[in-house]
């Protein structure tokens, strides 16, 4: 009788192992010295593997940034939260969960945004991967405000909604406001909360978020 063997190989334990240390090796030098001063031969020294292992593991700089970035996602589980911050009963609460997601997502992953940027003004396929990105964004949003569309205050209509959102969660704004201005980042989500529900809703948010 043959046992079948149950989840990951060896081998490929090992495969993930090495995709983590490259990668947390690029990040922190993507942080420290941008997205296109960093090199392979950079990562490589930071991350001791060869450079041949990290262009057959990852194939490119890019890949390397694309596979950081869907790791630290999936750890914000931001689908899910998505989901449910649009079916909330309640629209100003929607909207706090939304604030929130954005709260999380920022705290956990400006980095990687602010790498993609760098990396989309010089690399036309990241242009094309972040413009991606950016649609899936757009149609969250959307869909947000589609849900709610009956709340809306009465001069917003659902496009004027959708474009208040996106300016609301820039990036820019976080960047100005957490790690320029030193506010924490459940200040940015009250802050944040309050433009969207006083912006769409035409309403006062309720108290600071729990």
């Amino acid at each position: 009788m043959v046992v079948k063997r149950k989840g990951p190989t060896h081998r490929q334990r090992q495969a993930v192992a090495t995709r983590v240390q490259i990668g947390d090796a690029a990040r922190e030098l993507f942080a420290r010295d941008g997205y296109v001063a960093t090199t392979i031969a950079a990562i490589s020294a930071a991350a001791d593997i060869p450079a041949p292992t990290i262009y057959s593991a990852m194939g490119s700089k890019a890949k390397i940034l694309q596979d950081i970035a869907s790791r630290s996602s999936s750890m914000v589980d931001i689908d899910e939260r998505t989901r449910v911050a649009r079916e909330d009963p309640d629209p100003a609460h929607g909207l706090r969960l939304a604030a929130r997601i954005q709260r999380l997502q920022y705290k956990d992953m400006y980095d990687v945004i602010d790498a993609y940027q760098q990396a989309a003004r010089s690399d036309p396929d990241m242009l094309q991967a972040l413009q991606w990105v950016l649609r899936r964004r757009h149609d969250a949003f959307r869909q947000h405000v589609a849900a709610i569309r009956k709340h809306l205050s009465p001069e917003v209509t659902a496009d004027r909604a959708i474009d208040l959102y996106l300016a609301l969660v820039l990036p820019e704004i976080y960047r100005t406001l957490v790690l320029e201005r030193g506010w924490t980042s459940e200040q940015y989500e009250d802050w944040l909360t309050q433009q969207l529900v006083a912006q769409l809703l035409g309403k006062c948010a309720d108290g600071p978020s729990v």
